[in-house]
């Protein structure tokens, strides 16, 4: 059928456990639109997979969150080319490109760290120089 959905590195999701459904698509398109089922949606139960290892899976139910139905189905839609075709392609693309950002690894920690000595004698030298221009603006006084 389509490629299979590459989540990120070996990972792939099996067609087994992907629901595919097509209905009418609404926009332009003239008499082709009202006769074929160009929409597609494309369903995956992202609480029942096997195919994810159980660490992304958990990440993901968590980010994923908002957009689960009933808390464990992922439904992605794609309506926007004529062709059936483009648009399942189109659906999985956007699966796969969001159950690789929700399956990533959370980013670093920042480190704190405090700006060195002379950025703060420069930032402040700044300053002073600045206040002293601003001081110096003031209305001129008539004798």
């Amino acid at each position: 059928m389509t490629e299979p959905i590459r989540v990120r590195g070996s990972v792939v999701v099996p067609d087994a456990e992907l629901v595919w459904r097509f209905s009418r698509s609404s926009g332009p398109g003239g008499q082709h639109v009202n006769t074929s089922d160009t929409q597609v949606e494309l369903r995956y139960d992202l609480a029942a997979s096997q195919a994810l290892p159980p660490v992304w899976k958990e990440r993901a139910l968590e980010r994923l969150a908002g957009r689960l139905v009933d808390g464990r189905v992922l439904v992605v839609k794609a309506s926007e080319h004529r062709s059936q075709w483009r648009n399942r392609e189109v659906a999985a693309a956007r699966l796969a490109s969001l159950l690789g950002d929700a399956t990533a690894p959370p980013p670093k920690a920042r480190r704190a760290t405090k700006p060195s000595r002379g950025m703060v004698e420069r930032r402040l030298d700044n300053k002073r120089r600045r206040a002293d221009l601003k001081q110096t603006r003031g209305r001129v006084k008539d004798f």
